[in-house]
């Protein structure tokens, strides 16, 4: 299945190299699971979105490395695809970035005609065949409907999902510069946070080994991933309906958004288990 990767270190652009190349279970080896497409997406000084990305495994993706080693950001949003929904392109592959957001997801839901429909003139965003860039739609149209509150849009579209399509997950990850937001609805896929403080010397660890990474050691941060990459104790799983935002200080809000199940829940097991986007 998909595999999420969010990174915010509030006002401090670093590198992510450690998490997406480095870590025991990196976004790279992630990928060696998940070869429907790598991407990674980021800020550059101004703000602007950056997307690096192509429908090409992390790591046979010179691109997905180079931005891995290259790119700085105060804020990240990675993904790798195993595609179930769309087909193997560029335009179907994550992360996605409308209104100067990145967004990326991992699951899948139905009756996408459906949605569309509840989409309207926000249909015209969308650029490829994925559920998850409806969402994405979804979320950016009950945002502007909100004043720009990006919470309460992550809410209302995962909540009119929930009631109207059948849905396997709508886990996601949503960031602006210095800001990221993640879902886990329902509980059929994981989703973990973990909060870092600045510490010195070896920064990261596995049960096996230790990785020094000077970015790692001087900046306070916090992730949110589909996998504990590493060995450290602090991850957290994000409870069903869950949904945090990342604030620029690093503050860590939370709050149970969708607390209905789905009306019509997609099951994920031996019948049916690569329900992903």
């Amino acid at each position: 299945m998909c595999r999420l990767f969010g990174l915010n270190a509030g006002k401090s652009r670093i590198k992510a190299t450690f998490w997406l190349l480095d870590a025991p279970d990196s976004l790279e080896v992630q990928g060696r699971r998940n070869v429907d497409g790598s991407g990674i997406g980021y800020f550059d000084p101004a703000g602007t979105p950056v997307i690096d990305k192509e429908p090409e495994p992390a790591f046979d993706d010179p691109g997905f490395i180079h931005a891995a080693k290259g790119c700085e950001s105060e804020t990240f949003v990675a993904h790798v695809r195993l595609a179930s929904a769309g087909g193997r392109t560029m335009a179907n592959t994550h992360p996605f970035t409308m209104d100067n957001r990145i967004f990326a997801h991992n699951g899948g839901f139905g009756n996408l005609p459906a949605v569309e429909q509840r989409l309207g003139s926000y249909l015209s965003m969308v650029q490829g065949d994925t559920d998850s860039e409806r969402f994405f739609a979804l979320i950016t149209k009950e945002t502007d409907a909100r004043g720009g509150d990006v919470a309460a849009g992550i809410t209302a579209a995962a909540t009119w999902l929930g009631a109207n399509v059948p849905v396997a997950s709508l886990n996601l990850v949503l960031a602006l510069p210095g800001e990221l937001w993640a879902l886990r609805y329902p509980g059929q896929h994981a989703l973990h946070v973990l909060a870092r403080e600045p510490v010195a010397g070896l920064s990261a660890r596995s049960a096996t080994s230790s990785f020094h990474s000077a970015d790692l050691c001087d900046t306070a941060s916090v992730l949110v991933a589909s996998e504990e990459l590493d060995g450290e104790t602090g991850w957290r799983m994000l409870d069903s309906g869950e949904l945090i935002h990342v604030r620029s200080d690093l503050r860590i809000e939370s709050l149970i958004a969708v607390s209905e199940p789905p009306a019509q829940l997609i099951p994920i097991g031996p019948d049916n288990p690569n329900v992903d986007t």
